[in-house]
This record gives C-alpha cells, structure tokens and sequence, in this order.
C-alpha cells in the first residue's frame, strides 16, 4: 500500500521571535528564560476577554499561524479531502441512546449538519420528542460554544445548563422553565458548569471558580435570587485541592469531592434537606484516596486504605462513616485495579483492568454471587454507563476495539438478558475484517513491559515500510483507551499502522504503573516511549525515521521529552496544547493547576530534589543543538490548563537552538482553549492539519 505524495514546495523563512534576556536563580542554579515575555502579564483577563493580549505578542502569534499556513501550503485540497472522509464516517443525526428517569427518557442528538447536540427527552414509554436545548441556535452568535452542563431537576420540569463562550472553562448557568421554553431569571456566572439539584427542585448547588480559575467553593443558589446572594456551602482554602460535586446512585446525597492527584476527602449532603450542611465522611490523610456510593443504611467506598494500592471496596455505616468503622467487602488483589463502582437497589457492578484489560463484575447484593463480562479481543474498550435510576434490574455497558464500532448494550442483571441497543454506524463504510488489530509488549530499559495497541490493515506488510502514528499519554493515572476511532481510518487506509503506547503515569497495569511515571520516576514516561517506538520497528511495523509521535497536554509534554531524547527516531511530531514549560509553570503558583499539579510533578521552589528532576526532563529547558524531527505545536489562546505561551516558548527556542530537521510550526487557535475547537466539524479540521503534517513528515517537507 502505498503513501499518496502531497505537494512540496520550499519553505518559506520561518518568523523569529526575538529573545530577551532573562534569568532567575532557584536553589543555586541559575535557569535561562529569555522567551519569558511571551507570557502576558495580564494573562488573567486574557482568558475572559482574548482582545485584552498585548500586541507585540498577538503579533508574534498571527506571524506563527501565518508561517504554519504557508508552510502547508498545497496541501489545502487534500486536507478538505480528510475532512470529508472524516465527516462522511460521522453519522450526523446521530443520537444517544435514551435513559430512563422516571416519566422520561433523555437523550442527546445531532440534526444532519449541526455542530453541536440537541438536548431532548421522551415519554419513557414513547412518544413525541421534545427539544429541551438546542445547542446550535445558542451557539449561533458565538465564535466559540461549548455545553458544560444539561441538568434536569427531580421535577423534571426545569433544567439547568452551562456554556462557555470564550474558551477559557468559565461557564454560566441559567435555568430554563422545561414547560414553556423560557429562561428563568437567574444566571450564575464563573462556574464549573454542571449542577446537583436539590431534592425539592428550589435550587442547586454548583462550584464556583475563584480569581485564578480554581474550582474552589461549592454554593447552594435558591431559584428566584441573585448570583451574589448565593450562599458558600464549602470553601477549599488550600489551593493544592479542587472541588467538585457528585451524587449517588440513590439520589440520597449529595457529594462534594476535594482532591489532589493523590489525596481525596468527601462530604456529603442530605439532597432531601434544602438546608442541608456538609458532613465529612473521612477527614484527609495524605495518599489516602476514597470514592463514595449508598445502598441504604451504608455507604460503599472504593478505596486504596490499608497499602490497597490497586483499590478495594469497603463498607461504612451511614451514620458513623469514619473510617475506623470501614469494612471490606471485596478485597484487595494486587495487579487487579478496580476502576469504578456503582450500588443498585440489588447489585454492585465494578469495572477493574487487569494487565491492560478491562471487564465488568456483577454482584448480586444479597447473596454476594457474582458473574463477569469480558472479551476475547486483544485490545479493546468497556465502559460502564449506569444511568439515572437506582431501583432497577438493568444496567448499561459500551464496548468497542481499535477495529469493532462502539456498541451500547443493555444488561438485565435478573435473567442475564443482553439487548444490543445500539451499534455505531460508519455512514461511508466500514468492515471490521479488513483490519488486524495487536497487542505487543515492549521492554523497557529497566525490564517492564510496556503493552502497545496496535491497528492495520490486512494487507499492509509488516516488513519496515510502513509509516506509523504511535500515540501516548502517561500522565495522571488516566488509561489510553482501545477503542474505535473513526479519525484515524484516515491514516490507517492510507497505510500507517497506528499505535497506542501504554506507557507508565498511566494504570493501565494498575496503580503501580501510575507510581512508577511521577515525581522522581517521570522519566520512566518517556523511555517507555521511546522502548514502544524501538520495539515497533524491531517487530517490523515500521522503520526507524518513519514513526510520527503524537500527544496532547501531558501528552504533549511527552512529545517534548522524547524528541530532546530520541529525535532521529521520528520522522514527525504532533504536540497539542503541550505541557512543555514544566519548570516555570510549576514554579508559578498563580497559574490554575500548579498547585494542584505538585503531587504529580513535585514542588520545585520548595523542593530542590524536585527542582532538578524537572530541570532534566522540562522540554523547554533541555532543547539541544541537535537535529530535530518536523514539529507542529497546537494550542489555544484562552487555554487556562496549558497556557499559550507554553508552545509558544517551546517552538521560538527549538529554531533558536536545533543545528538541523524541522520545520518547527505552530498553530494557535485564537479562539478557543484546551479542547480546540468545540464543534463537531471544526474539531475535524485540527484533525486533517495534524494528519496533513504526519504525512508531510513522513514524505519529508
């Protein structure tokens, strides 16, 4: 199968972003930051009004976007072409299937060429559809719209819903009256974007986001007054910890969680008491970590206590919820991560992974029998949806491989029953049997086994010829799925073997994974990429020089690291919205996620262990004269978790430094955040300008 040649033209001359000199010291070492003026010393308001930046730098960013443009240039008709052939994989009325809430039944859809859904519900018996919030015609005003939120109350006759207009995640809600279609006069601005309603219907609770983008105080807002009125049911005063809000299964409590990467503590709230006031369940110890469920005179906790590294189920009564009266109920077993746990009115259902495999366990409440549903396919993905309802018999599960469409399937836990309730459709096409989906370990330079996802085509020879995209995160505990992607098809027909590389700081293989890619062994990430790239070519699915890398936020960080460390292995990098000014950022403890960001990668100004650890791998402090890969840097303007300016840092250092390679372009999406662009078909076109660039990479611009 051979790659289709794009359009090659010369470069044009790449811009210059100038530097100016400046240093700092930090535990006797002196650090270079002299692209430092790129970040805006009003970056705060430049998150709630873009047209705030300084003008030298907007100057600077337009000439990158112009230079990434041109430098492509040629390539326009085909990266059309993508957009098509991804879109035309892309149901376009598609719709969820529809939950079950009493008298009815909710669900999301598309219209054919919408951007964004449609919020809706049915009788649950059937019946005519209503259109609770249609998303389009909201967005319509706005260059920028993203849905936080659609939360209908226990009435059912109101719902509360967020949006974002900038970008930025700050989200306003309103309430719209679900009877007549018209918004309440209550708006609460500066939120996190969803709600938990009270149990009568008056109110909600919401969390509120302080001066530096925090998630911090959890507030009860009464319908009929004002935002500023509202009164603080919660205040996190340490600024290494975020809130957020749940509920149970029961509807019985409300949940306010508060964690770091490591350390969680929980509240609850009588939803029934529109009064109500927290009631901790656990106060917090550090690396102790606990999520809560009820099943009527107890709660059920998930929990890593008792050096439960991989996470137990234990038991506490409602009423003395300290852990000193918590009890198991299923036990720890070490390599057996247990990933999420719901209560039913009969049953508990958990998800866990067991060597980079996941399966779903039944219990029956009262007699403890338990059954389990899994799958004989390499790689794939299961994902537990458990829905509104608490007393029912039936439970819903998603299941997908790198080559099988998603499927959603409900699960009657009283006779064992599977309903196939909906099966992903691929509208231009799509034959699982054409592909050959993988599994590979790679050893990593200290012995591990690194597992690896693979996908081809049948008749692609595994003979070094093919080009590969291998794809990474590794950051946070969070697992790469193995599921279907109609995007990459773009690049898998065209040839490439895609690749997924299951690296550590991530729990694929449980929490010790997860351990054993933070802090102080954050480098283990990077060379178990590097191991997954080199065990890739020695299997023969590619060949040195021909892998294009690609990750995004720590991802992208990843995408740093690796092409300091090992650039002659890729012919290209994608990095979006890269994590690549580690040091800085984690010495800045105004930007919104570094305090809560130290468990993870360790506090550098009070630690100077830490310090020098991050010294060694921050992509941005360890650019070298060396030849680089051709890098395309992604990002956003009012991105409040990867600042701007972080790419933009990187990218005017790398041309500044690299003896050789490139190019190095950057594109930054000035209206838009960490996400990129929030409609479904403008999403598309970041996707076809990274795949564009792979292929370029791969031809050699």
């Amino acid at each position: 199968m051979k790659l289709e040649r794009l359009p090659s033209h010369p470069l044009p001359q790449a811009p210059s972003i100038p530097a100016k000199a400046h240093a700092f010291t930090v535990h006797g070492v002196q650090v270079r930051d002299d692209y430092a003026w790129l970040k805006a010393e009003n970056w705060k308001d430049v998150l709630k009004d873009p047209d705030t930046l300084d003008s030298a730098i907007r100057t600077c960013l337009e000439q990158e976007n112009a230079y990434a443009k041109e430098a492509l240039s040629g390539t326009e008709a085909f990266q059309e072409r993508l957009v098509a052939e991804m879109r035309a994989r892309i149901k376009e009325d598609d719709s969820s299937v529809p939950e079950p809430d009493g008298p009815f039944a909710y669900f999301t859809r598309y219209r054919e060429g919408g951007q964004h859904p449609l919020v809706c519900r049915r009788p649950r018996d059937g019946g005519d559809e209503a259109v609770l919030l249609d998303c389009d015609r909201e967005a319509e005003s706005h260059a920028f719209f993203d849905l936080g939120g659609a939360d209908h109350s226990p009435s059912h006759r109101l719902m509360a819903w967020g949006a974002d207009i900038k970008g930025s995640e700050y989200y306003t809600i309103r309430v719209r009256d679900l009877e007549t279609g018209d918004e309440l006069a209550d708006e609460v601005p500066h939120s996190s974007g969803g709600v938990v309603w009270l149990g009568d219907s008056s109110g909600f609770y919401y969390v509120e986001l302080d001066e530096n983008h925090r998630p911090v105080r959890v507030k009860r807002h009464l319908l009929g007054t004002a935002a500023t009125e509202d009164e603080t049911i919660y205040e996190e005063k340490d600024p290494g910890f975020f809130v957020k809000l749940g509920v149970t299964q029961s509807d019985a409590f409300v949940l306010i969680e508060v964690s770091d990467h490591e350390t969680s503590e929980v509240w609850m709230i009588d939803r029934a008491d529109p009064t109500g006031t927290p009631r901790l369940i656990e106060p917090r110890t550090r690396e102790l970590q606990y999520d809560v469920e009820h099943h009527g005179d107890r709660l059920i906790i998930l929990t890593n206590a008792d050096g439960a590294e991989d996470f137990k189920i234990m038991t506490a009564p409602v009423d003395a919820p300290a852990r000193a009266n918590w009890r198991d109920l299923v036990p720890y077993r070490p390599g057996v991560m247990i990933l999420f746990v719901v209560a039913l009115s009969r049953y508990l259902l958990r998800l866990e992974r067991e060597d980079a495999k996941p399966r779903i366990v039944l219990r029956e409440i009262a007699t403890g029998r338990e059954e389990t549903i899994a799958f004989d396919e390499d790689t794939y993905s299961l994902g537990v949806d458990p829905g509104y309802e608490f007393d029912t018999d039936v439970f819903r599960y998603r299941y997908s491989s790198l080559k099988t469409p998603s499927e959603v399937i409900d699960y009657n836990l009283r006779t064992g029953t599977r309903t196939l309730r909906k099966r992903q459709e691929v509208p231009s096409g799509h034959n699982s049997d054409d592909y050959v989906t993988h599994r590979l370990f790679a050893t990593a330079p200290d012995g591990e086994r690194v597992p690896v996802s693979i996908v081809h085509r049948r008749e692609v020879a595994l003979d070094g010829s093919a080009p590969l995209l291998l794809y990474g995160y590794g950051s946070y505990g969070m697992s790469m799925s193995a599921g279907f992607r109609t995007n990459i098809l773009s690049l898998v027909d065209r040839g490439f073997v895609y690749a997924i590389a299951h690296i550590r700081g991530g729990t694929e293989k449980g929490w010790r994974w997860y351990l054993d890619g933070k802090r102080e062994k954050k480098p283990n990430t990077f060379t178990d990429f590097i191991a997954c790239g080199e065990a890739l070519v020695e299997a023969g699915y590619t060949s040195r020089g021909r892998i294009v890398a690609h990750g995004g936020s720590a991802g992208g960080m990843l995408m740093g690291a690796v092409a300091n460390l090992a650039p002659d292995l890729f012919a290209g990098i994608v990095a979006e919205v890269p994590f690549v000014d580690v040091l800085n950022t984690m010495l800045d403890a105004e930007l919104p996620l570094t305090p809560p960001e130290w468990p993870e990668w360790g506090n550098p100004g009070a630690d100077e262990k830490a310090f020098r650890t991050i010294l060694s791998y921050s992509p941005y402090d360890n650019v070298k004269i060396q030849a680089y890969p051709a890098i395309l840097a992604l990002g956003g303007l009012t991105d409040p978790r990867v600042t701007y300016w972080e790419p933009a840092k990187w990218v005017a250092r790398l041309r500044a430094t690299m003896s050789g390679g490139g190019p190095i372009l950057l594109k930054l999406n000035m209206e838009a955040g960490h996400g990129g662009a929030a409609g479904r078909f403008d999403r598309l076109e970041e996707v076809a300008l990274a795949y564009t660039f792979a292929i370029k990479s791969i031809d050699g611009f």
